[in-house]
């Protein structure tokens, strides 16, 4: 037992040698490793370093002043606090929206899983416009909702909300989706057939196999809402204070050649948002080493 456990340890290291030799579809890992760090450099990492490079033309004082200014912390809160509300909802419905295509079978299901998509297919301005004639005051959910309910949501925080649910929710759907499809029924019959109830089974089986496919769609949903401008601009109102969001304010610096400005109300939302989807992703890498952890 000893010498072939010996004969084993030295034969790993020529293994390993033997693979990192042997040819693949890709060229060697230096090659490879070079092009996708050029390619990152070129389209990511080059400019984004330019906000904060063009940001300190303003000098420290300058740079605070402006990205402390009341009205662009407003937008800071308005835009954050949408994101994590739309993030949120969409976690909640566009998880029901997959368990239902993955586990019922129904007339015009195939047309319900294509409009999960659609907006990715549709331009951002198009999807404001169509929002804001739905939910005005004279529109068709609007209407109803302003008379019923005295709730106004185009040109109100609320109708940001609407719009941001809108574009994020297949970003939840497609990605817990997959995940569902994979998960066995015969899982959920052996819990019921010890004890369990259809609560237990969805908290302690479910769940936790779904928590991580949970974690990316919140994340992918919250990043895409942060940046959102085109579905957003039409129905906001864009009054300051109250329903301007942070892209708007990027535009209207660029618009009024406040480069810096814009680049410095640029380099702190690259910087929240950075850190936002840093958290969720340590997370869900905890979450995921843990679940390993229960398997082994």
């Amino acid at each position: 037992m000893t010498s072939a456990a010996t004969h084993t340890a030295s034969a790993a290291p020529a293994l390993f040698a033997a693979r990192r030799r042997s040819p693949g579809v890709l060229p060697g890992f230096g090659i490879s490793m070079g092009y996708a760090v050029l390619y990152l450099s070129v389209l990511v990492l080059i400019p984004l370093a330019a906000l904060p490079i063009r940001s300190a033309a303003l000098g420290w004082q300058g740079f605070w002043d402006t990205v402390a200014a009341p009205r662009v912390v407003a937008s800071y809160q308005l835009t954050f606090g949408a994101s994590l509300v739309a993030a949120l909802v969409n976690l909640v419905f566009g998880t029901i929206v997959a368990w239902v295509l993955v586990r019922y079978r129904f007339p015009g299901k195939k047309i319900l899983d294509a409009l999960v998509d659609l907006p990715f297919a549709l331009p951002t301005a198009v999807a404001g416009i169509a929002l804001t004639a739905l939910y005005s005051e004279k529109g068709w959910l609007g209407a109803p909702l302003a008379e019923w309910f005295g709730w106004k949501v185009a040109f109100t925080p609320l109708g940001i909300v609407v719009a941001l649910i809108f574009i994020g929710v297949p970003f939840v759907v497609r990605t817990v989706q997959p995940v569902l499809e994979d998960v066995e029924r015969e899982i959920e019959e052996a819990a019921a057939s010890l004890g369990a109830s259809r609560w237990q089974t969805i908290r302690r089986v479910l769940f936790p196999i779904l928590l991580p496919a949970l974690m990316t769609g919140f994340a992918l949903a919250f990043a895409r809402a942060i940046g959102e401008y085109g579905s957003v601009v039409f129905i906001a109102g864009n009054m300051p204070m109250v329903s301007e969001i942070t892209p708007l304010l990027i535009i209207a610096k660029l618009e009024e050649f406040d480069y810096a400005g814009a680049a410095a109300i640029a380099t702190v939302m690259l910087l929240l948002s950075f850190a936002l989807l840093l958290v969720i992703n340590l997370l869900q890498g905890w979450q995921s080493r843990r679940n390993l952890g229960r398997l082994a």
